[in-house]
């Protein structure tokens, strides 16, 4: 995965005026436009889509700076129809028109070129277990929410909040299947990872395929394939959000598996009354590497 990830920014500087093909370079490297995509964003702190904005005005800017061409020549070049395209997100990186930058030289913010390389940690055993599931549902209440990647997300809690409490004894009397228990569910996750971006969350739970879908309820199909489950205990919701981070830094790269598309789930097993501590299992869809 650390060569793959290189390979992709060889190609991202090698095309920085054109739209990355990033699913016929995964395809070619034996990997997913997904996968890479979610461990670039996990590893990189950015979207993918963010890296190459910065790297393509970077490398405008110092066209600009240069004064050789004309602002649209330069457009152009890096891939904008029109200079007002271009202005704008020239002046989305560096906080200033690419004009107000040729007559003043500044200000710029440079985004350097990211090289990948592995550091050898995992001094901590992550307490892992591979599951195959056959296809199942995933049922309950769900609302579309913004993606935050630290701390509690105020909008799932004031979706789980509004909801009865015999709701929840309704939902967790329902559940006929693994992961058991009430489960926080993520699906229509942006494969970058983009903080801010929308994401389906579905507090509820798992139950077989066959089983009937009570009306009122939502429901997510979840075809058959394997999982990745991963347990945490601890500080919640650090230590949830802890141990997905490391499923990129140090399960991933280490392990001949990749993400596939799909929902992830977080499986509650213990946790305290305020849930300020609480015993989970992340449950991350993957497939053979």
């Amino acid at each position: 995965m650390i060569s793959a990830l290189n390979q992709l920014v060889d190609h991202i500087e090698q095309h920085l005026a054109e739209e990355p093909d990033i699913d016929g370079l995964a395809g070619a490297l034996g990997t997913t436009g997904y996968h890479l995509r979610r461990m670039f964003s996990s590893l990189a702190g950015m979207p993918l889509s963010e890296y190459v904005r910065r790297r393509r005005m970077t490398v405008a800017a110092a066209d600009v700076v240069r004064g050789e061409k004309g602002l649209l020549d330069i457009a152009v070049r890096h891939g904008y129809g029109s200079g007002e395209a271009f202005g704008r997100a020239f002046r989305a990186v560096h906080g200033a028109g690419p004009g107000d930058v040729r007559r003043d030289g500044g200000p710029l913010r440079t985004q350097p070129r990211l090289r990948f390389r592995l550091t050898v940690e995992g001094s901590t055993p992550m307490d892992t277990r591979l599951v195959d599931r056959p296809a199942f549902r995933l049922v309950g209440h769900a609302t579309r929410v913004p993606l935050i990647h630290e701390g509690v997300n105020p909008h799932i809690q004031e979706h789980i909040a509004a909801l009865p409490p015999e709701e929840h004894l309704r939902l967790k009397a329902l559940g006929d299947t693994e992961p058991r228990g009430l489960l926080q569910v993520s699906d229509d996750v942006d494969p970058d990872g983009r903080e801010g971006s929308e994401l389906t969350h579905l507090h509820g739970v798992a139950v077989r395929r066959e089983t009937p879908v009570p009306d009122a309820l939502d429901a997510i199909e979840v075809p058959a394939g394997m999982w990745a489950v991963f347990r945490t205990s601890g500080p919640f919701p650090q230590t949830l959000q802890t141990a997905w981070a490391a499923t990129a830094t140090e399960w991933f790269p280490s392990n001949p598996w990749r993400l596939r598309p799909g929902p992830s789930l977080v499986a509650f097993l213990e946790h305290a009354d305020d849930l300020t501590t609480a015993t989970c299992e992340l449950w991350l869809p993957v497939e053979p590497a």
